[in-house]
């Protein structure tokens, strides 16, 4: 097959197909450079617009022809000709080509979205509209030309002027099939983002998304600042973290799993409004929730409680759906989500009631709470699991998948929870909160733990997790005691998985969809 029939024959190419394809375009490129016309030399090209403003901008234009015309179709043409006589330069990828002899119509790319344009021997030139004729869908290209409507009503360019600015030598997927292997999508993200344009839009909603909430967030007081992702202590949350060997200095490090720490140190330091937007690193699983390396947002504030925290939980998810999203009403998993109505809010031990049956307040002791595991079949260790172990498995048995619209779980009990504030009319639980929409947990908030002696007690509790084998649990941080000893002042916490939020937002199935670049098993083990 020839190249040409070989990419529009609607099938998938193999291999060898691929490989002969590219045998073709490194001959062709071979020529240009013994023609002197070696498109890797070029070194910028000066455009003056992008696709979508060229547009939009004639759109305007012709719409004042219009008017300023009347009825007069003399009038008409007189002030389209004013239009055509502006020079505009556009670049981008050649996704499409219609060849009709001496001219062409075809499709460029750029960022902003594709746009119809007319080549034609006469205006570029014999010796560029044959070299033109020998380009290949994929190319980068500059075009010089003035702007027109086409009897069929496509706002196009007229080329004057084409130039070759880079020369693809691998073809792209075929239209119709594009990228349908999900695993080569993730790993070929640049491809992916070429052939399907719903993926490009997703990624430009997240860098949105990201920079609407330093923009309110900002406006509600809050610094943004940057701590160390190499840390000797991985505290803040219960995950295995990864290790690394720091040669400078002759010591194991960790990459860090959570910002908590170091953000409330600048809480202690008088910095009363303060967040952080960065990655975080968990040696664990992959699941369309779960990638090792995410994005997480946390923020601390002086001198209010988790009940702030859930007032700014839903006040920044609306803002978002607004401002950026465009509704308050979300689609996500075959569910509306109504974002524009006030979030249910229910404690653990009433949601676990509610779901299962077991009203756990009657619970007062570990003896009675394996017994309630055992009837009900959960898996659980007697040397490592308390009461408090038993009503978060049920919680994660009964609850979780009954969470659909935005919903507060309020009040955990005090064993899975070591840097939060006790409830002072229950001290089996504390003051925290997860957010759940469409069963996924979205953020996670405390009111935070600044008692330093009830804190070094429940570190040592964790201390005690990691002996009896327990990997994820935390160890004591002593510079974080001392600052604790020095003084926190009663604060709001809470942790944002910005990955998620966005997931949910663009209606994306899966964590890797909302990551240019997902963690990915090596194609070499």
């Amino acid at each position: 097959m020839t190249e040409e029939i070989l990419e529009n024959s609607g099938e998938e190419m193999t291999a060898e197909e691929v490989n002969s394809l590219r045998k073709i375009r490194l001959d062709k490129l071979e020529a240009l450079k013994a023609a002197g016309k070696n498109p890797f030399e070029i070194t910028k090209f000066d455009f003056n617009t992008t696709t979508a403003e060229l547009k939009a901008h004639y759109e305007a234009e012709e719409a004042k022809a219009k008017e300023a015309a009347g009825d007069s179709e003399e009038a008409l043409n007189s002030e389209l000709e004013k239009i055509h006589a502006d020079t505009w330069k556009i670049a981008g990828r050649m996704m499409s080509r219609r060849d009709m002899g001496k001219a062409n119509f075809l499709d460029i790319q750029d960022s902003t979205g594709r746009m119809q344009c007319y080549v034609r021997m006469n205006d570029v030139g014999e010796e560029t509209f044959a070299d033109f004729k020998k380009w290949d869908i994929g190319d980068i290209i500059g075009i010089e030309g003035f702007v027109f409507r086409t009897r069929r009503g496509e706002i196009s360019l007229h080329a004057k002027k084409i130039t070759l600015l880079t020369k693809s030598l691998v073809p792209l997927p075929e239209k119709w099939h594009g990228l349908k292997d999900r695993d080569t999508r993730y790993r070929q993200r640049y491809t992916d983002l070429i052939v399907n344009p719903d993926v490009k839009k997703t990624f430009i909603l997240r860098s949105k998304i990201i920079s609407e909430i330093r923009r309110w967030l900002d406006s509600q007081g809050f610094v943004e600042v940057e701590t160390p992702m190499l840390v000797q202590n991985a505290g803040g949350a219960n995950a295995r973290p990864f290790v690394t060997h720091y040669n400078s200095l002759g010591e194991d490090v960790k990459l860090r799993i959570s910002l908590e720490l170091y953000l409330k140190r600048l809480i202690v330091g008088g910095i009363d409004r303060v967040y952080e937007i960065g990655r975080v690193f968990r040696n664990e699983g992959v699941d369309t929730h779960h990638n090792p390396e995410f994005t997480l947002m946390e923020l601390y504030q002086a001198y209010t409680d988790y009940h702030g925290m859930m007032d700014l939980a839903e006040n920044l998810y609306r803002h978002i759906a607004e401002t950026v999203i465009g509704s308050t009403k979300i689609e996500y998993d075959g569910e509306v989500i109504d974002l524009g109505k006030p979030f249910e809010r229910l404690t653990m031990v009433d949601a676990v009631k509610k779901y299962s049956g077991v009203d756990y307040s009657e619970i007062k002791t570990d003896a009675e709470a394996f017994e309630i595991a055992k009837a009900h079949h959960l898996e659980f260790d007697e040397k490592r699991h308390h009461k408090g172990d038993i009503l978060n498995l049920l919680f994660e048995k009964y609850v979780e998948e009954n969470l659909i619209q935005p919903t507060f779980i309020m009040d955990h009990p005090v064993e899975i929870s070591p840097l939060t504030k006790r409830k002072p009319d229950a001290p089996d639980y504390v003051e925290r909160f997860e957010m759940y929409i469409c069963r996924a947990e979205m953020c996670n908030a405390y009111s935070e733990l600044n008692d330093p002696v009830d804190q070094r007690q429940r570190f040592e509790a964790q201390e005690e997790l990691i002996r009896l084998g327990d990997d994820e649990a935390n160890s004591i941080d002593e510079d974080f005691m001392n600052a604790l000893e020095i003084g926190m002042p009663p604060t709001g916490g809470i942790g944002f998985g910005i990955d998620r939020m966005v997931q949910f937002m663009t209606g994306s199935p899966a964590i890797r969809d909302v990551l240019l670049f997902p963690t990915m098993k090596s194609l070499d083990k």
